[in-house]
């Protein structure tokens, strides 16, 4: 079996490990995380037990046999996020892609990057393209000819439709829908609900239906 550990903690962490246990050829070593203690676990019910922070990457890099999963979604801070992942320097390889079976992916119509988290039920159409480290929740859809940018996250029932750009670190909240030949610019933040008709610039917030900018980060 693969050894897998997984930075963050609960909420996306434990969907990976979920995720990970389900897929039936990964142990979990544990989490990495840089708030709880180490010793002490994360979950409720099925608990992990927390072997370090995020400072002890380097320790588990010497083990080739172990793979990496990173559990975060920056909400509010996405660039510094995506900066601090960009500086653990994990090499791509080492990254886990965790794919549950009842996702539903036309097979060699997609392009998927590697550390990725797709989720149950989540449904991606011909052409599209993941980059690394993005995520998708359950029951989310990427349209056609749509593309997901390093570390982007299209979280529960939300809809993207064809031909759509999620630049790196963007969010879809829960619920939001994007209509087609959209650009969602870097680190932005698609609130849960909104229907987004037009372009969105980098480092903004958009909420609403229609979606307008609440603020600009």
């Amino acid at each position: 079996m693969k050894k897998l550990v997984i930075l963050g903690g609960r909420g996306i962490g434990m969907i990976a490990a979920s995720v990970a246990q389900d897929l039936g050829y990964y142990e979990i070593l544990g989490f990495l995380n840089d708030f709880v203690p180490v010793g002490d676990t994360v979950g409720v019910y099925k608990k992990h037990k927390v072997i370090g922070t995020s400072k002890d990457v380097d320790k588990y890099l010497k083990d080739e046999d172990v793979y990496f999963f990173i559990g975060y979604i920056g909400m509010k801070n996405e660039k510094e996020v995506f900066e601090k992942i960009s500086n653990l320097n994990i090499p791509r390889e080492r990254f886990a892609t965790l794919i549950h079976p009842s996702a539903i992916i036309p097979k060699g119509y997609c392009k998927i990057g590697n550390g990725v988290l797709i989720s149950p039920l989540a449904q991606l159409s011909p052409d599209t393209t993941i980059e690394d480290n993005c995520i998708l929740l359950p029951n989310s859809f990427l349209g056609h000819d749509s593309t997901m940018k390093r570390f982007s996250h299209i979280t529960a029932n939300s809809v993207v439709g064809g031909n759509v750009v999620l630049g790196r670190g963007a969010h879809v909240g829960t619920n939001a829908t994007i209509r087609e030949n959209i650009n969602i610019g870097d680190f932005a933040i698609i609130g849960s609900g909104a229907v987004v008709l037009n372009d969105v610039p980098e480092n903004s917030i958009y909420v609403g239906n229609p979606a307008r900018m609440l603020k600009s980060k």
